[in-house]
Parts: structure tokens; sequence; C-alpha cells
């Protein structure tokens, strides 16, 4: 078997046994990539110097027998929207294009003392916002299932590298689905953890109240393990959960049975493409089968989720962004201008793309005068609601399931002018960000070819929980599906 289709399990056995060297993983990978990636473009950057430089040094400690992380030497693929300290780091934004930090997100600083070897930087939707990975600078990335379909986004990148064998896992963010919904539409799994389980210092802002930093993998197990090592807290990120937490891949149990599932009604009915909703019933049926107690549940709130989403995050992204201004770090417009303001205006026009620049103007316009109560405060109700219907849900189940994703891929520019039907993608995914809550997606079955997604939602801090019931069904459905070859 290539070193590129391993599991992270046996890639790292084969590393702490001295059977492979950290360096001979790291050379298969970036070989991988620069065979395929041409093709899928899901690195904006790939760090090949500093990769080889990291897993020699891996190699080093081991052969003077210090001891070193059970996963050490491992490669992995980080979402460009991550500090990475003298990696660049570009949000997929002309912007920031050759911005190189001066520091490690505290994600990235555990990564590496876990020994991980970052590969590159993974292509993303410009500044997080997006749902196709085709508002990047840097070109779309294509989906390795079929190369003329969207991966999803914002994490495109990092759901596509990993499904096209260019890095065993990947780190991403999720604000409104941008972990679950790629990783559906790539047939990997995705996780977005309780918001302030794991640090945003670093993460470069979209909407702070939603962001939050989750693993993407090939499998559950792995998505544990990597959780383990990025949640905890972090005294750099002021919305950081205190106190200990459990060890989520110890704590893998798929034997759930008894416990009472949830299937949102709201999420399972209209909008649902005929394929995408036979293969989510058949894994419902699956649990039902298993010993779970399956019952439909509505959540009536959740219809107005999507409204209140793009009123909450766009206003954030309006306040966060205004830090891109030409001055400090980033991008600035050339030639002669009259003054400051005629060089602000010139820069953000030159240096945004047009979804970013949608969303802004629509956050600053709900956050004016006279449209604050109306609009941005409303928003802030709903989600409130959204909220309650969950708390109200958790009295009598102990996990909800959906859909990931509405559709399977569709195809590169099929919504590229038609930003309301691109913001349908995340429907099912957005009331998960607005409530705080943990979700996963995982494959649960294949639609004309194209994979479909799982989503299972449970209440906060309850990651054991969800991980193992994503655990039992991942057994139960036993999807070990490829993409097609690549050339």
């Amino acid at each position: 078997m290539a070193i590129t289709e391993m599991e992270v399990k046996e890639i790292a056995e084969k590393i702490n046994n001295k059977e492979l060297s950290s360096l001979e993983v790291a050379e298969a990978f970036l070989k991988r990539i620069d065979t395929v990636d041409a093709g899928i473009n899901a690195y904006i950057t790939v760090a090949h110097s500093q990769a080889r430089k990291a897993a020699g040094e891996i190699d080093d400690r081991i052969a003077s027998g210090e001891s070193v992380g059970e996963y050490a030497g491992v490669p992995v693929g980080v979402k460009d929207v991550l500090c990475t300290e003298g990696l660049r780091t570009t949000c997929g934004s002309r912007i920031l294009s050759g911005f190189s930090p001066v520091y490690d997100a505290t994600v990235v600083k555990k990564i590496r003392e876990a020994g991980l070897v970052i590969l590159g930087k993974a292509n993303m939707d410009e500044f997080a916002m997006g749902s196709s990975t085709e508002n990047s600078y840097f070109g779309p990335t294509r989906n390795p299932w079929d190369p003329e379909r969207v991966p999803g986004g914002s994490s495109g990148g990092s759901a596509a590298l990993v499904a096209a064998g260019e890095a065993p896992w990947a780190l991403g963010s999720d604000t409104g689905g941008s972990i679950r919904q790629p990783a559906a539409m790539c047939g990997i799994v995705g996780m977005k953890p309780t918001y302030g389980l794991v640090s945003r210092y670093g993460l470069v802002a979209f909407a702070s109240s939603l962001d939050q930093v989750g693993p993407m993998t090939r499998n559950v197990h792995d998505c544990a393990v990597l959780l383990d090592m990025i949640a905890g807290h972090d005294p750099l990120d002021s919305t950081s959960i205190p106190g200990a937490r459990p060890c989520y891949a110890d704590s893998l149990n798929p034997n759930v049975r008894g416990l009472k599932v949830g299937v949102v009604r709201e999420l399972t009915s209209t909008g649902i493409e005929p394929g995408v909703l036979r293969e989510f019933n058949k894994a419902v049926e699956l649990l039902a089968a298993s010993g779970l107690e399956c019952e439909e549940v509505s959540l009536s709130s959740f219809e107005y989720g999507l409204s209140a989403y793009y009123l909450i995050a766009p206003a954030e992204a309006s306040s966060n962004l205004a830090r891109f201004d030409g001055v400090r770090y980033g991008f600035r417009a050339e030639g002669e201008m009259e003054d400051i303001w005629e060089m602000y205006d010139r820069t953000r026009s030159e240096g945004f793309g047009d979804e970013v620049k949608r969303r802004i103007m629509l956050g600053t316009y709900a956050l004016s005068a006279g449209y604050y109560d109306e609009y941005y405060a409303k928003a802030l109700k709903v989600r409130t609601l959204i909220v309650e219907d969950f708390n109200r849900a958790w009295g009598k189940f102990d996990v909800l399931v959906s859909p990931t994703s509405p559709t399977t891929a569709f195809k590169i520019g099929e919504k590229v002018d038609d930003p309301l039907t691109m913001y349908l993608s995340d429907i099912c995914t957005i009331p998960v960000n607005l409530a705080g809550i943990p979700a996963i997606s995982i494959p649960c079955g294949l639609s004309g070819g194209l994979p479909v997604g799982f989503q299972i939602m449970a209440p906060p801090l309850q990651e054991e929980k969800l991980l193992s019931v994503a655990c039992g069904l991942e057994s139960l459905l036993g999807f070990d599906e490829k993409p097609p070859a690549l050339i």
C-alpha cells in the first residue's frame, strides 16, 4: 500500500517503529501533491523546504532516543486562515497575498508540539466567505470526485486535499458550516467543536461569535485524535472555555444502543435533493436497527436561521475586516492618490473580491443608524430562539441528525452568479454555529456517484457522545468509497 493511502495510525506506528522515516512520509505526500494538485488546486502554498526540515528534525529526535508524540512525523494540511510563523497566510485574498505572520496560531503551535509536519496552506473562499471555494484569489479548488464540481466551502481546500490523498488530515474553520459542508461534498469526516473548546487565537476572524477551528479527517477516530491535539483552554483567547477536558480518542465507544436520536423535520424536507434524502434515511434506518430510538422533531426557529446568519455574520465581518486598510500590513493600491481616503478606497476595492465586498456592505448596512434594531437586533433575537429550541430538544434527545448539505457537489460556476442560491447550501449547518454547539459530518453514501454527508449534532461540550455516535454509525455504514483515480 502506498504511504499516501495509509491510515494515520498506521503511518504513526511505522514511524515510531522505524519502518518508515518521517522524511520518507513527507516526501511521499509532497510527491503526491506535485503529481495531482495542479488539477485540484487544494493548496495555496506548499511548504516543501519547511516540511522536509520539520520531518528531518523528528527523525533526528527518534534516532537519538528522545521520546516524541505518538503521531509525530505525520503530515497535515492547514487552512490558510490560520497564522503560521514564517509561512504566508493569505486567507485566499489578494489583500494578504504576501503576508507572512510572525507568530503561530495556538492550534498551529499545538500540532507542531505534537510533532505533525505541516505540508502547506489549504485553499479557501476569501476570508472564509463562501460555500464552494470559488471565491479564492488563487483560483477555485476542484472536487477530487469530479474536477468539474466544487469541493464545498469555505474549507474546500482542506477537504479536497484529504480526499485526494494530499495529506492524511487537515485543519479547517467553521463559521456557518465551512468544515462540515465541504467534508460532506468530498466524502470525508469534518467536525465543528463547541464554540470555545478550541482556541481562535491566530485564526483570522470572519465572524468572531461564530468562527471555530476543527479537524477534517478520513475517519472518526482520526477526528478524535486531532481534536485531542487542538482542544483546551487558551488564555490568549478570551472566549476559550476553561477547565479540564476528556481524551476524545480514548472515549470513543461505538456501542451507543438506547440513545435517543431526533431527526430534524425542518432540515429533512423542503430543498433537500431526493438522492441526498434517500441516503440520509438509509443511515437513520441503520441507527434505528442498531438499537437507537429515532424520532422526528420540529425546531421551528430553524426556518429563520439562514436569514439571521446572513445578518449577524456580515455585521461582524464588516467590523473585523476594517483592519485591512493598506496601512499596517498586506496589499496597498499603487499610483498617485489625492489623500489617505482614496488610498483606503482603492486598496479595499482592489484587494477584496466581490463576495467579501458584498458581505461587508451588507453588514455595514445592518449596523447603520436607523437599521440596527430593524435588522441586526432582530437577528440576535432569532439566534436566541434557535438556542432555546436546541435546549428544549436536549431535554428529550441525546443527539439530533440531518443531512449535512441539501445537495451533493454542484458544478463550478453553477451558482456563482446567484448568491442567494449559494447561501442555501448552508441551510442545514448554520443553526449549529448560531447556537455554539458541536456537530460532525460523516459520509453516508453516494448519490449520482457523489458523496452525501450525514450531520450529527450534540449539546455543548458533549463531543464524547457526538464522536461515539459518529463512530457507531461509521461502523454500520462501512463507507469506504474513494474518489476516482486522479491523473
